[in-house]
């Protein structure tokens, strides 16, 4: 066993104590709560890149590839790109070749002219068009079609039913044993006041589409380890392991 897993199962007794705090838990949110209207998730880069993550998050996705080794890595959101290049930096790291596409319905121009300059750039793809448009899944089948493994992240709209459907049409691309990451279910936790300006809010999100699409597809299970670890995550119930082909 790797060494540092072994002081990682060294730690399970306290991780499962903290994850049992009803109090620490209440704190978390609380302080997630607190600071999203001063949009502390702003406050980080990947590699130069404004990333829009939890420092946790960021961490958390770098142990999945890390552990996992996707030969493609699917991203709906591309923002900034700083997940994209924090995906492709850790591909890099792994060697091989290793690919990362990004679909958004809206890449600005700017963005997209930085991330194309990036050393990295090599494995990214940027595919332009709603995520759930029949012909731009098409185009992100092409990619991968054939890859031994394929995990995937959804951080783009988030209304219950564009999630949902996010989830049926990409979730058949993630292989066995790797992770299909459902990003800010948080909102299910959040105040009333938190997405004024949002389709989004309190039973309508990220959270509530998972639960749906986990009634109706067995291949997946929410991976409860890694977020007790986190503590403080913008994805409760969203890192899903997939069980099976």
């Amino acid at each position: 066993m790797n060494k540092f897993r072994e002081l990682h199962a060294g730690h399970k007794k306290a991780i499962a104590e903290m994850a049992n705090d009803p109090e620490i838990r209440s704190q978390a949110i609380a302080l997630i709560n607190a600071t999203s209207g001063y949009k502390y998730s702003y406050n980080f880069t990947w590699l130069g890149f404004p990333i829009i993550q939890l420092p946790q998050d960021i961490v958390a996705i770098q142990e999945i590839i890390w552990t996992t080794r996707p030969k493609v890595i699917v991203e709906t959101g591309v923002a900034h790109g700083g997940s994209l290049i924090l995906s492709a930096s850790i591909l890099e790291l792994l060697g091989g070749d290793g690919q990362v596409v990004g679909v958004d319905v809206d890449i600005r121009e700017h963005n997209r002219i930085e991330i194309e300059k990036h050393p990295l750039s090599r494995r990214i793809t940027l595919i332009e068009g709603s995520s759930v448009d029949p012909h731009i899944i098409e185009q992100v089948r092409d990619v991968v079609n054939g890859k031994q493994s394929v995990m995937v992240t959804l951080d783009s709209n988030h209304t219950h039913e564009h999630v949902l459907e996010e989830l049926r049409l990409y979730s058949p691309m993630v292989t066995c044993g790797c992770y299909l990451v459902v990003l800010d279910t948080i909102v299910e936790d959040m105040t009333d006041d938190s997405f004024h300006d949002r389709p989004w809010g309190a039973g309508n999100n990220p959270k509530t589409a998972v639960r749906e699409f986990l009634h109706e597809n067995n291949r997946f299970a929410i991976d409860k380890e890694l977020e007790n670890r986190l503590l403080l995550t913008v994805a409760p119930d969203g890192y899903l392991r997939c069980l099976k082909d």
